[in-house]
């Protein structure tokens, strides 16, 4: 009786040593503002639309075929703070953060079909909210200041974006679908003359803000260095 129990005994604890030798790592694989690779467990300001690749990171698996839960949550303020969104269950999963807020990704492994699993893991993720202007002048010169129209520096989060740039007849001269495209000043290859134009930009940014900006450009060539700076005006 006394080796009965002690063979069990002795079988419950190489099965939990063996448990506990199984390990995950996961990690949220991006790149940041600027342009770098990251890979971290914790994805702070940054901004929509963010691609973003999730790994469990196995180790030490070969005597059993684990099962991953992604479970992916958005976090609110309010009578229900957390919101599941939804389960992913591959080792590695990939998913684009369109809506700013704070997200929290939580990997559940279970190891076999008896109730082993691993602790969970939380990867968290905050996306920014938006912001989106545009100055009223630049230079076009060549003398490396505003020497092309886009938007202010800072701008964050816009999922949807297009801009023209007209004269004031109306005609379009350029257009781009890129917040972080710009008018170098030209129309068809050739230089256009100093004066007046007109900026329209529709566009979307992830916490649902809606933007619809028109606005006088003014295109000067003679600026000078030791003028305003067109980033800071209004």
């Amino acid at each position: 009786m006394k080796k009965k129990l002690l063979f069990m005994l002795s079988s419950a604890l190489l099965a939990t040593m063996a448990v506990q030798a199984q390990k995950v790592d996961p990690q949220a694989y991006y790149t940041n503002d600027d342009g770098f690779d990251q890979v971290t467990r914790m994805i702070e300001s940054a901004q929509a639309p963010l691609p973003v690749t999730f790994r469990a990171n196995p180790s030490e698996m070969e005597a059993f075929s684990p099962s991953y839960e992604w479970h992916f949550r958005k976090t609110s303020k309010g009578e229900a703070p957390t919101r599941e969104l939804f389960v992913r269950y591959e080792e590695e999963t990939q998913y684009t953060f369109t809506e700013s807020g704070s997200y929290e990704i939580v990997l559940k492994t279970k190891l076999d079909h008896n109730g082993n699993e691993l602790d969970s893991i939380l990867i968290s993720v905050s996306i920014d909210e938006s912001k989106l202007d545009f100055p009223n002048a630049f230079s076009p010169n060549g003398d490396g200041l505003n020497d092309t129209y886009h938007a202010k520096k800072g701008w964050r989060s816009i999922v949807k974006f297009h801009a023209i740039i007209v004269n004031r007849w109306g005609q379009k001269l350029y257009e781009w679908d890129n917040p972080a495209g710009e008018w170098d000043g030209t129309y068809n290859g050739h230089p256009v003359k100093d004066g007046v134009y007109f900026v329209q930009v529709i566009a979307k940014g992830a916490d649902g803000k809606d933007y619809h900006i028109r606005k006088d450009v003014n295109l000067l060539r003679g600026y000078s260095e030791g003028g305003r700076n067109s980033d800071n005006q209004k």
